[in-house]
Formats: structure tokens, sequence, C-alpha cells
């Protein structure tokens, strides 16, 4: 019997992270609206987006290799599991043994490896720009998120994220200096693995400087539907990390109640929501900066994460 309710936690999980990746982003966009004085859409329009995408017919290239066809269902996949090892509102779950931080960078690389190849299936020059333009930032991104990986993994001992939240908890860490330098990296690349502001601007499609929409503009139907489906979950997978691992608060431990999960559950929408609301003060009170910019603004959060390291080899304390 407790096999079976342990199940039904994961399985809730990976249905919650489904259904919520919309919403979060629905969300930072009616804040952004706010901010400029606009109305803005509805917190659901992103549910619609997909259900309208769903609905169309799939429009291919003539020279679209199957690679072209198969991409946005190995995007969705791999970032779904992604984003289903994180603990949202639990730790200790049944398949915790597999969320582990170097496993989750793995799964976000092949989903980035995979969409580049695909953004230069079909030979346009917009696929193959934003391509370039994707390995060139995952080339400073991937670094810095090992070295974030690497401190927080220095610090608790552990890369697997139940642990290292277990961990965190305990009033012995206290506040460290590696931690929020780490958190200032992690909010960095996060920016940047998704394709924000000031690094790529998702709701334009300015060719001079879009990034992630240069690769999809091809695609269409159900299969733009997995692409942008796996975007707000990519979204959401980073805020969920950033509050598992750096406000670890609100946890429900392994074996809880059902009143633990529901209580840890609030605790998580009220992450999300605030996550939510600092993205969209932060987008709309910074400019978008040029593409060759974006190095020096990936190597600020590489050289944070490898000051973190460096500062637990010096103490422990730090």
């Amino acid at each position: 019997m407790a096999v079976i309710f342990d199940l039904v936690v994961q399985g809730a999980q990976m249905a919650l992270v489904l259904v919520l990746a919309p919403l979060l982003t629905g969300i930072v966009r009616l804040v952004k609206a706010r901010l400029m004085g606009r109305r803005g859409p509805s917190p659901i329009q992103p549910y619609r987006d997909l259900m309208r995408l769903l609905r169309k017919e799939a429009v291919l290239a003539e020279n679209a290799s199957w690679l072209f066809r198969v991409t946005p269902y190995v995007v969705f996949a791999s970032i779904w599991v992604a984003a289903s090892l994180v603990p949202t509102f639990a730790t200790g779950l049944i398949f915790s043994w597999s969320a582990d931080l170097i496993a989750i960078v793995a799964l976000l690389g092949s989903a980035r490896f995979f969409l580049a190849l695909a953004g230069m299936d079909v030979g346009t020059s917009f696929g193959g720009i934003g391509s370039s333009r994707e390995m060139m930032i995952a080339s400073l991104a991937e670094p810095a998120m090992l070295m974030i990986v690497f401190a927080v993994a220095l610090l608790a001992g552990s890369t697997q994220l139940s642990t290292v939240a277990a961990v965190l908890q305990q009033p012995e860490v206290g506040l460290r200096v590696t931690l929020a330098l780490a958190l200032v990296a992690m909010v960095i690349v996060a920016i940047a693995e998704n394709a924000r502001i000031p690094v790529d601007n998702p709701a334009t499609h300015l060719e001079l400087t879009m990034v992630h929409e240069a690769m999809v503009l091809e695609y269409s139907g159900r299969h733009l539907a997995m692409i942008e489906a796996g975007a707000f979950l990519k979204l959401l997978l980073y805020v969920s990390l950033i509050a598992c691992v750096f406000l670890p608060f609100g946890l429900a431990p392994s074996g809880a109640g059902p009143a633990a999960y529901a209580l840890a559950l609030l605790v998580y929408l009220a992450k999300l929501l605030g996550g939510g609301v600092l993205l969209a003060l932060f987008e709309t009170s910074i400019a978008k900066m040029r593409v060759f910019r974006v190095p020096e603004y990936l190597g600020v959060a590489l050289m944070l994460g490898l000051l973190g390291v460096m500062l637990l080899f010096v103490s422990r304390s730090l």
C-alpha cells in the first residue's frame, strides 16, 4: 500500500509541473503587461494557445528529415522528465534517487542539442543563425551550471536534490557566501537558458536578435505545441530548482501524510508566484543587450560559480 501511495505522489508531481508550467508563463506575461500600463492577456492564455496549436495540422518542409519530425517530442519529453525530477512540494519520492543535478543538466543539454540540429535541418538561414547562437550560449551556460552544481555538491556532500534540500534546511548551514554567489549565478544561467530579457526577447521575431525563436520558425501545429510546452516547462524547472536548492523551506519529508503534502503544495505555489512576479519586474526594468555581449554576461555566472567553489576550499565556513 505504501508503494502505491508513493507512486501516486510521484505521478502527482509529474502532472503538477505539466499543468502549472503554462500558468507560470501566463502570470509573467500578465504582470509585465500591468507594469507597462497595459491590460495584458489572461493568465490561462498559454493553455488556449497550446490547444489551438494542437488542433492545427503540422506543415513540414519538403526537405525535412526524420530528425525534424522527432525533435519536438524528444525536447518535450527530456524537459518534462527533468522538471519532474526536481522536488517541488516533497522530497524523498520514489524516483528521487534519479533526481541528480548532473542528470538534469544532461537532459537539458540533450534537448538543446536536438533543437539546434532541427534548426539546421531544413537549411534556412534563420535556423542556422539561431542554432549557432544557441550553441554559443550553451558553451558558456553549461560550464557555469556545472560550477554551480560543484559548489552546492561540495557544501551538501551530494548532487542528489533531495539530499541537497535536506542538508540546506539544517540551521547549521546558515548564511553562506558560497550560496549567495551560486544563487546569483543560477539566476543568470536561468535567464539565458530560457531566452529571457536581457539575453533574448521571447515576444519578438526580430531576425537580428532572436535565438530560440529562430530555431523553431519552421515548426507549426502539434510540433510547435510540443516545443512551446517544453519552453514553459523549462521556465518552471529553473524556478523550481532555485526554490529547491536555495529556498528549501516548506518541502514535505519522505513518508509525510496528505495534510503535509497539501501544505507543502501551497508553499510551492507561493514560491512559483513569487518567482514569476520577480522575473516580470526584472524584465521590465532592464533592456535587451546585444548578442555579442552575452558571453560577457554568462562569464559573470561562470566566475561566480568558480569563486564559490574556491571559497569552499579556502574555508568550509564560507
